[in-house]
């Protein structure tokens, strides 16, 4: 974006500060009518033929670009991918809180890796890890499904689950509501 004397266009089509059009005029006249008021020429389409330039305060401008960034940037939620470890001979009570965590993990909207991991004689029972895997992921598909099915690498058994999308939830709860009917309470 060039302002002032940067702009090397001979004649520029003017848009004054309160957005009324004047019309094309020659570079030097714009430029003086942007000093008189006390403001900058901002050349806001260069590609436009004539390009065009409008009077406004060029700091202002500036500002108000850089905070629409700043919102836009906030808007956006960055997907991580959490993880839970556990080993095969988990006991209930810890696979329940672990399952709590998975659950608030996948409700912020991050997904999540669920990792069996066996430590000596516990390779001779790889089926009982891959029960407790799928366990929680039966546990968790009213939130989530799985993204990457379940592998087995080394000493580890690994799943990706993914939180359904929010479209999804939205026609769930119209199910729901549906079969119990409108305005019934259970």
């Amino acid at each position: 974006m060039r302002i002032n004397r940067e702009i090397r266009a001979d004649r520029v089509r003017l848009i004054a500060e309160d957005g009324t059009q004047i019309g094309v005029v020659p570079v030097r006249e714009a430029l003086r009518r942007a000093e008189e008021v006390g403001l900058d020429l901002v050349e806001i389409a260069p590609s436009a033929v004539p390009p065009v330039c409008k009077i406004i305060n060029y700091g202002k401008l500036q500002y108000q670009i850089t905070k629409k960034e700043k919102e836009n940037r906030k808007a956006q939620h960055q997907v991580k991918v959490k993880e839970i470890k556990f080993k095969p001979n988990i006991d209930d009570h810890d696979f329940e809180t672990k399952a709590k965590h998975a659950r608030e993990f996948l409700l912020r909207g991050d997904k999540l890796r669920i990792t069996c991991i066996f430590r000596g004689r516990e390779m001779l029972h790889m089926s009982r890890g891959e029960e407790v895997v799928s366990k929680m992921c039966k546990l968790l598909e009213d939130i989530a499904s799985v993204e990457t099915p379940i592998k087995s690498m080394g000493k580890m058994i690994t799943v990706v689950v993914a939180p359904n999308s929010k479209k999804s939830k939205e026609k769930k709860s119209e199910k729901d509501e549906d079969v119990q009917g409108p305005g019934i309470a259970h």
